[in-house]
């Protein structure tokens, strides 16, 4: 009882992003994600965000195929930035990711963006070439990118809770169509 009272806050923590219905479908050039995400800044990192302070959130996806007489085979890796900042002279948050912008009125409405990732290209016709079996283990987690953050803050973020935002990696198992052969 002792035990599960020491460990049993710590676990709470380390998963404060859930992520919900991950799927893997096909796409003209490959496979693309879809997943939602349910999470909510802390206090410190919304006076953060209001203050002027860019987070960076960060989207991993691994898939891989099993294999009885060596280490797992990976067929795909890649992850996705997003910058989520407010600028205070046009009273807009912004999120980014790549080259590409959308502004939000609300902090709640670009959380809500962020948290519905939709048609993201995991998978292109290049990897589809190794894969060789019908079943993958898929793996995907968002996770607070601290590093990326100015140096004061990272140094205040290394030991708060507060600004420690992730999931742990959500694993699933994908059964997805051999590709056809030319």
């Amino acid at each position: 009882m002792l035990v599960l009272l020491v460990f049993l806050p710590g676990l709470a923590w380390t998963a404060e992003i859930e992520i919900l219905d991950p799927q893997l479908q096909a796409a003209d050039d490959g496979y693309a994600l879809s997943a939602d995400f349910r999470f909510e800044l802390s206090p410190r990192l919304e006076e953060a965000v209001n203050r002027g302070v860019t987070l960076y959130f960060v989207a991993e996806f691994v898939l891989e195929r099993e294999r009885w007489y060596w280490l797992d085979q990976q067929i795909a890796s890649t992850s996705r930035t997003y910058r989520l900042s407010y600028h205070a002279l046009t009273r807009q948050y912004r999120l980014s990711t790549g080259g590409l912008h959308q502004s939000f009125d609300t902090l709640g409405e670009a959380l809500r963006m962020l948290s519905r990732l939709r048609g993201w290209p995991v998978i292109d016709k290049n990897e589809r070439g190794l894969m060789t079996a019908d079943g993958y283990d898929a793996a995907l987690r968002l996770r607070l990118d601290i590093t990326q953050l100015p140096r004061p803050f990272q140094i205040s973020a290394l030991g708060s809770k507060e600004w420690n935002l992730s999931s742990d990696w959500k694993r699933w198992r994908v059964n997805l169509p051999l590709p056809e052969a030319k």
